[in-house]
């Protein structure tokens, strides 16, 4: 005895329902068998949604002028192996004229019926061709912001699942209008703004269970009592975001499905299962919304507010009607097939119901009819699709889903878009309105503040200045007077004694000769007398005019109280400011054009090359190579008398501006130039005098371009050689603007500069406390994240730089405790590179392991962290006799060494 069962995937779901019970027939699909013709009349116009008759340009009104008429096309399954079998002899009950939309059921040989539907699809028309016509416009419509339904209806194995719900996992041809639906609403969707949700339900014996949740298997129907909407807020809402998701749930909902094996289909569905899509869409300012009135496609007046229209898509795949002599329905699966054909008997009171316009419509009969409320005499746009069978033997059955099918199509449905006003976007566009403007705003008055206090600072420095003057001019005058006071008073006292010696010579003195004498000298005396008053009057005016400054001072250091005249003067002095800025412009425009015409042959920036520096950290190119190619001698020879040569004619303070230009191609060349004058130690002195290491600094802190960053770190690597630029960049932040460069730098030659300058700081015994505090010990470290053989020989360089400083500190009695290196994590590292293939870092990892083992504090920690392995091999197999005897005589004077060693019984 037949009995149901939860589908589990061992069934498969992709053949039509068509083949009964017992027979080992092969199953026969809706895969037409011959090609498909296209046609124009196939095709659907995205613009306005088309009917379901032929015309992909049809109106959102229907051809017959009844506007949101339910849509009903009727599909023809195939025959079946055992129908071919059975119904040999006999012809099929129905004749299909597709061109005509028509369909002829046929009573016996002679006698026939007609029946028109919007559109005939034969048994070979693909599901493509069913999705386009069927489905797509109500998709369509729900896109535009309307509700849709589409939903199959015929009797058990007539391929509604197939039509419906197909996967297409075999053969993708074959996908059923769910997933072609999906596809076309995730297409259509902006991920951005738009949403779209699912549930997966089915209606199993007048119970709503969640397929999604099997456990959630009575879910109740709420009605909204204004509206009437119907909802189900106790189903599984699931967000799709791609249609893989989507394929995912779908098997999971039919795992859960009930189905069972009958007489007329081995997989017959159980359960009514319904799809919900929930599409939610957010309407922008300059978005019309389409008009379904008079039949063309008018368009609303552009909303001003921000709207979302919410509309939903049903997919409904009907359980097929069945007679229970022709399923042989027993026991509990008789139960189900009442409960079926109940559902179903209740749908078709309300399509009949809705077609003959009855004042009372029985939809509360059924659950299913409560939740389709919408699709039939509401405000959803529906499509149906009704399938037959072509046996002879299902006369009865076909007949009634024929009529079911002709009765849907006189229902109409009053189509309405669903909007609400989007407060939540209109919010937050207004929040981010509002901090732009005060961001703005804040700027501005910054900005004026600023440019206020500099007017108010340069008129009072100009006051000064014209105060000082003034002074100087008046005492310049007053020494000038009494000069000219004095050699007239020595002018006169010299004719006085010319006088009296010629009177004493001659032996007389006529009184005449004394008045004319007396009278002269007295002219002369108020002669000076006038030019002493005059100085002393031009003196009166200067100080007035002081006063005069002064008092304007004061007025101008007051607040504007009545501040038009003193507005319209800043405002002047301010045009002459922009003057002044224009000409400063030009010549820095005329800098920049001889800067980059000097500095075509120093594209490559040149570092210094110094010592332990040299054999790894040499600009961008190294020793080596530099002596195996004369090419990179002759370009350095070049670099440096470019350098040379635009330092002379623009002057090195000229350079230094440039790097803080907003041209960046002019940025790059500036700080190019000054890596290269810094590549020479003669140099060095003038460019940080200059400012010039601040404004390196600056270019690390301020810019995120790689070429600056790479060239200014290189710049700064080649200052850092020098032991008091090296405070210098300590004082100035240094370490914390290196340690942030080469956290977010990636590219390898960036972090070998800032490896390099790291490297060189920690040389100095005066900066190891500061810098393992800001970080530097654990920036060098993460540069060997790229893992380039230069920036690993530059972290293995500052090691062994580091631990040297460490050693000759702990011998003096400065510096006691671990190694800040072991504390910050350096020792694994270390005795991981210990023996590596590079010279270079091999060589400066074995100093730096000897350094940090000539401190018995550090030997604990040296044991369990496996360096004294290397200890011991470096002792032995290093090739620099030095280091050799460094290893040994570490080894022989460390206690913790010696009983390390003698508990393992190593000789060495």
């Amino acid at each position: 005895m037949a009995s149901s069962a939860h589908r589990n995937g061992g069934v498969p779901r992709g053949a039509l329902k068509a083949q009964t019970s017992g027979s080992n027939a092969r199953q026969s699909s809706f895969k037409s068998r011959l090609a498909p013709s296209s046609s124009p009349g196939s095709a659907v116009r995205r613009s306005s949604p088309a009917s379901l008759g032929g015309g992909g340009g049809g109106s959102f009104k229907n051809q017959d002028g009844v506007p949101g008429r339910v849509r009903v096309a009727i599909r023809l399954r195939p025959r079946s192996a055992e129908e071919m079998s059975a119904d040999a002899d006999f012809a099929d009950c129905v004749e299909l004229q597709p061109e005509l939309k028509r369909l002829k059921l046929r009573k016996n040989n002679w006698d026939a019926d007609t029946y028109e539907f919007d559109e005939v699809l034969t048994e070979y028309a693909s599901q493509k061709r069913v999705y386009e016509v069927v489905a797509k416009p109500v998709v369509e419509s729900v896109l535009d912001g309307y509700n849709g339904t589409v939903m199959a209806y015929g009797q058990t194995g007539t391929g509604k699942t197939f039509t419906l719900g197909r996967l297409g996992e075999e053969d993708t041809a074959d996908r059923g209008i769910m997933v072609r639906s999906m596809e076309d609403v995730l297409a259509n969707v902006s991920p951005d703004t738009d949403s779209i949700s699912v549930s997966y339900l089915q209606l199993y014996m007048e119970y709503i269970q969640d397929l999604l949740d099997p456990s959630n298997d009575n879910i109740p129907i709420v009605e909204d009592p204004k509206t009437g909407d119907v909802s189900l807020p106790g189903a599984t809402l699931v967000e799709i975001n791609d249609q893989q998701s989507f394929l995912e749930l779908l098997r999971i909902g039919e795992t859960h499905r009930i189905a069972a094996n009958t007489k007329l289909n081995t997989e017959s569905s159980r359960s009514h299962a319904i799809l919900m899509v929930h599409v939610k869409r957010s309407v922008t300012g300059g978005e019309d919304a389409p008009s379904i009135e008079n039949g063309n496609s008018s368009h609303f007046i552009k909303p001003s507010k921000p709207l979302v229209r919410k509309s939903k898509l049903v997919i409904v795949d009907l359980a097929g009607s069945e007679r229970i002599h022709k399923s042989g329905s027993e026991g509990h699966m008789l139960e189900e097939a009442k409960s079926i054909n109940l559902s179903l008997s209740a749908l078709g009171k309300c399509i009949n119901a809705l077609a003959e316009n009855s004042s009372h419509v029985p939809v509360r009969d059924s659950k299913l009819t409560r939740l389709l409320r919408d699709s039939f005499g509401g405000t959803a746009r529906t499509s149906l699709v009704v399938t037959i069978g072509p046996s002879p033997r299902h006369r009865g059955e076909t007949t009634s889903t024929i009529l079911f099918g002709q009765r849907a199509m006189k229902v109409e449905n009053m189509l309405k878009i669903k909007e609400e006003f989007d407060y939540k976007s209109l919010s937050r566009k207004l929040e981010i309105q509002v901090d732009k403007l005060v961001v703005e705003n804040e700027r501005l008055q910054k900005d004026f503040e600023d440019e206020v206090e500099r007017i108010n600072l340069e008129a009072q420095n100009r006051i000064s200045e014209v105060e000082r003057n003034f002074a100087d001019a008046l005492e310049k005058e007053k020494l000038k007077c009494q000069m000219e006071y004095m050699e007239s008073i020595k002018e006169l006292e010299e004719r006085m004694v010319s006088n009296q010696r010629k009177h004493n010579r001659d032996g007389f003195f006529d009184d005449k000769h004394i008045e004319e004498g007396l009278g002269s000298s007295v002219e002369e005396a108020s002669e000076i007398r006038r030019q002493l008053n005059d100085e002393i009057s031009r003196r009166k005016a200067l100080e007035e005019e002081i006063n005069n400054l002064k008092s304007r001072l004061a007025q101008c250091l007051q607040p504007r109280e009545n501040g038009g005249g003193e507005i319209l003067r800043l405002h002047k002095d301010l045009e002459d400011e922009v003057h002044e800025r224009k000409k400063l412009e030009e010549e820095v425009i005329m800098l920049q054009s001889q800067l980059l015409q000097m500095t075509l042959d120093t594209d490559q920036p040149r570092y210094l090359d110094r010592g332990a520096y040299r054999d790894s950290f040499n600009g961008l190119n190294s020793p080596t190579s530099q002596d195996q190619n004369p090419h990179y001698r002759s370009n350095g020879n070049r670099q440096k008398a470019s350098a040379a040569t635009l330092s002379e004619q623009v002057g090195l303070q000229k350079i230094l501006s440039l790097l803080e230009s907003d041209d960046a191609n002019v940025r790059i060349h500036a700080v190019k130039v000054v890596a290269n004058l810094a590549a020479e130690e003669v140099n060095q002195e003038r460019i940080v005098e200059a400012g010039g290491l601040t404004s390196l600094l600056m270019l690390l802190r301020r810019y995120e371009d790689e070429t600056v960053r790479r060239v200014a770190a290189g710049a700064i690597a080649n200052l850092a050689m020098n032991e008091a630029n090296q405070e210098l960049i300590m004082v100035q932040g240094g370490i914390s603007l290196l340690s942030m460069t080469a956290a977010n730098a990636e590219d390898p030659q960036t972090l070998r500069m800032v490896a390099g300058a790291i490297a060189n700081l920690c040389g100095n015994d005066k900066l190891q406390q500061k810098l393992r505090t800001e970080g530097g010990i654990r920036a060098l470290l993460g540069t060997v994240r790229c893992g380039h053989p230069d920036v690993l020989s530059q972290v293995a360089r500052g090691i062994a730089n580091f631990a040297k400083c460490e050693s000759r500190l702990a011998t003096q009695g400065i510096r006691t405790g671990r190694s800040f290196l072991i504390e910050d994590g350096a020792l694994p590292w270390i005795v991981h590179n210990a023996n590596d293939e590079a010279a270079p870092i091999r060589r400066h990892i074995e100093l730096a392991l000897c350094h940090l083992a000539q401190h018995e504090v550090n030997a604990k920690d040296m044991v369990s962290g496996g360096a004294l392995w290397e200890l011991v091999r470096i002792s032995r197999d290093c090739s620099r006799e030095d280091i050799r005897n460094l290893a040994r005589k570490t080894l022989n004077s460390s206690q913790t060494f010696r009983a390390e060693l003698r508990r393992l019984r190593v000789e060495y």
